[in-house]
Parts: structure tokens; C-alpha cells; sequence
């Protein structure tokens, strides 16, 4: 079992500690700028870095949730391989986003384009397990003849 899971998991830590990053910018950033808790506005700088981790925690448990579905229903390698394309892509981002505020458009257009790719994938993947287990019907088998 653990073998078909690992590579999910793996990605999983990696996000895990990724948005543990995330969040320690934004506490050094309070410091830096002096805005103590529960202030969320400052100055742009600050703005930029606390909104980018709020961005990133927002989507987290849609790519987990997605990175899962697609890994156990169609699956573990290419869900792991999109899952660290979409980590990647959500570093770029809170570092384009920590710069400038428009440094953040291209990695969030591409994370988000990443997700909608899980989405496809857990979709075909439940789409099939559905069919099989419920309706005796094997679309794999059917498209090989």
C-alpha cells in the first residue's frame, strides 16, 4: 500500500513545509515593519508578503485534496510530478508577489492552470473507477479494441 502512496505523501511534506515558509516570511516580516498582530496593513511591502501566504493557504487544501484524488484514481507519479510543478509555481509566485505586485500574474496564472489539470485528472480517474466498479464497464478495455 505505502508504495502507491509515497510519491503523494513526499509532495504532501514538501507543501507542508513550503507553507511553513510562507508563514515564517510573513512573521519576519512583522518584525521588519513593526506590525504586530492582529494588524494585517502596513506598508506595501508587508501587504504584498501577507497577502501572497493568505493566497497560498487559501489554495492549499484544494491541491491537496486534488493532488490525492488524482494520485489514488488515475495516477501517483503524474498527480506527484503536476504536485511539484504547482509547489514551484506557488514559490515563484510569493516571490514575484514579495517584489511587486505584478510579478505575481504569471505564476499564479500557471499554478491555477496546474490545479484545473488535477482537477481533470482526479475527474478522469474517479470517472473510471465509477464506471468500472459500479456499471461493469471498462472504458480502457473498450478503447483498445
Amino acid at each position: 500500500m505505502l508504495d502507491q502512496i509515497h510519491l503523494l505523501a513526499a509532495v504532501t511534506v514538501l507543501g507542508v513545509l513550503e507553507q511553513a515558509y510562507f508563514f515564517l516570511q510573513v512573521i519576519h516580516a512583522r518584525r521588519a515593519y513593526g506590525i504586530s498582530p492582529p494588524k494585517i496593513s502596513g506598508p506595501p511591502e508587508f501587504e504584498r508578503i501577507f497577502r501572497a501566504q493568505v493566497n497560498s493557504s487559501e489554495y492549499f487544501p484544494i491541491f491537496l485534496a486534488l493532488l490525492w484524488q488524482a494520485g489514488l484514481f488515475f495516477h501517483q507519479g503524474l498527480a506527484a510530478a503536476l504536485g511539484l510543478l504547482y509547489l514551484c509555481s506557488r514559490y515563484w509566485y510569493f516571490t514575484g508577489y514579495k517584489a511587486s505586485s505584478s510579478e505575481r500574474l504569471g505564476p499564479i496564472y500557471f499554478s491555477t492552470g496546474v490545479l484545473w489539470v488535477l482537477v481533470a485528472v482526479a475527474a478522469l480517474g474517479l470517472s473510471h473507477f465509477f464506471l468500472t466498479h459500479y456499471m461493469g464497464l471498462n472504458v480502457l478495455q473498450l478503447l483498445a479494441l
